[in-house]
């Protein structure tokens, strides 16, 4: 914090009140536009903190420093942005908390390697403990050292949450997985594992808010949340299926974690357009990340636009592409715009300046 510390508090709960107003559907009449900096890679060098016995301390500097390149961003810029530290995980977390090994890539990615093949292994799978399971106890460790080294009132950043059957789909040999779906007779082991999945990701959640009831739940693209919604999950694999397999066995599971926490958001990144009208059956779908698939982005606007849709957040967006969806919108549309990467201050301002116009427009 510089010696302006009272002014940044100011924007950043004027910050607060307006993204919470876009949610509510108040403040449906301007966008709201973010710019996020160039952040560290808080692997590098020691890998992912929930796959090490090491103190989650040793990853608390670049997390700092991530939060301190938001804050010193949002000085410069005056964008909608609200800094969060960071909690950053990739997508093994829970599939690990089965017993999945982890592979890191070269590049510092890790991922799941599948531990069953056949029905019955799956079916053998028990719903972990939280506790007992280091990938996501981990998690709750890291945020105590972040908000005892930043503070309490510093939002936090979640980690990265997969639906549960996108969980099953690394737990158990995605081929197989997907060959079971079609037999009637080793069916419902894929909707068991689904089930455990999904019972894994509530319990993570719920424990995680309560411990933590300002985090912020929405991990791609990380741009703050108001508290008091539900987590965001990443839907993927409902690309690869027809709309009758991803009602059997992924929208009853969205629907059970919709209703346990009042809501939820999403984050998809597959060829998924013929799915959006069973995205609608969702209750309380509050916050939509989108990544352009081949039909790109005006495909939101057939589905979820006007009132009562959910928000749209959306980044890696071209400047033209976001001319367009604010030309097609209807009115009540709602969205938030992010700039990810932005590498300096003076490269913010001319994309914020732009943004701004063309809302105006």
């Amino acid at each position: 914090m510089t010696d302006d510390s009272g002014q940044l508090q100011s924007r950043i709960e004027r910050n607060k009140a307006f993204i919470a107003a876009l949610y509510r559907g108040d403040r449906a009449g301007r966008p709201g536009f973010v710019c996020l900096p160039v952040q560290l890679d808080v692997f590098m060098g020691l890998g992912d903190y929930t796959l090490s016995d090491k103190p989650v301390e040793l990853w608390l500097p670049r997390t700092v420093e991530n939060y301190t390149r938001q804050v010193k961003m949002l000085e410069a810029l005056g964008d909608d942005a609200v800094p969060c530290a960071p909690l950053s995980t990739a997508t093994h977390i829970c599939a690990a908390a089965f017993g999945c090994r982890v592979h890191t890539y070269p590049d510092n990615n890790p991922a799941a390697v599948p531990l069953v093949r056949t029905p019955a292994e799956a079916d053998a799978l028990a719903t972990p403990d939280i506790w007992k399971s280091p990938t996501l106890y981990r998690v709750f460790e890291m945020a105590e050292a972040v908000q005892k080294e930043l503070g309490k009132d510093v939002p936090l950043g979640g980690p990265d949450a997969q639906s549960g059957f996108d969980t099953a789909c690394l737990v158990w040999n995605k081929e197989d997985l997907f060959c079971s779906m079609m037999d009637h007779r080793e069916k419902e082991s894929v909707k068991q594992l689904t089930c455990k999945c999904g019972e894994l990701l509530k319990a993570f959640h719920k424990e995680l808010f309560r411990r933590f009831p300002t985090i912020n739940p929405c991990h791609c693209p990380p741009v703050w949340m108001p508290p008091g919604y539900g987590p965001q999950v990443s839907n993927d694999e409902c690309g690869s299926m027809s709309v009758a397999a991803f009602e059997e066995f992924c929208l009853p599971e969205l629907i059970d974690l919709a209703e346990a926490f009042g809501s939820i958001s999403m984050h998809c990144c597959a060829d998924a357009e013929h799915q959006f009208p069973s995205f609608r059956k969702i209750p309380n779908f509050c916050a939509f990340n989108r990544v352009a698939a081949k039909r790109g982005y005006l495909p939101l606007l057939d589905h979820f636009a006007g009132p009562g849709s959910p928000v749209h957040v959306l980044a890696w967006v071209a400047d033209d592409q976001i001319a367009g969806l604010l030309r097609a919108a209807p009115v009540g549309t709602r969205f938030i715009f992010v700039r990810m990467g932005t590498e300096s201050p003076s490269e913010g301002r001319a994309w914020l300046d732009k943004m701004h116009a063309l809302s105006r427009a």
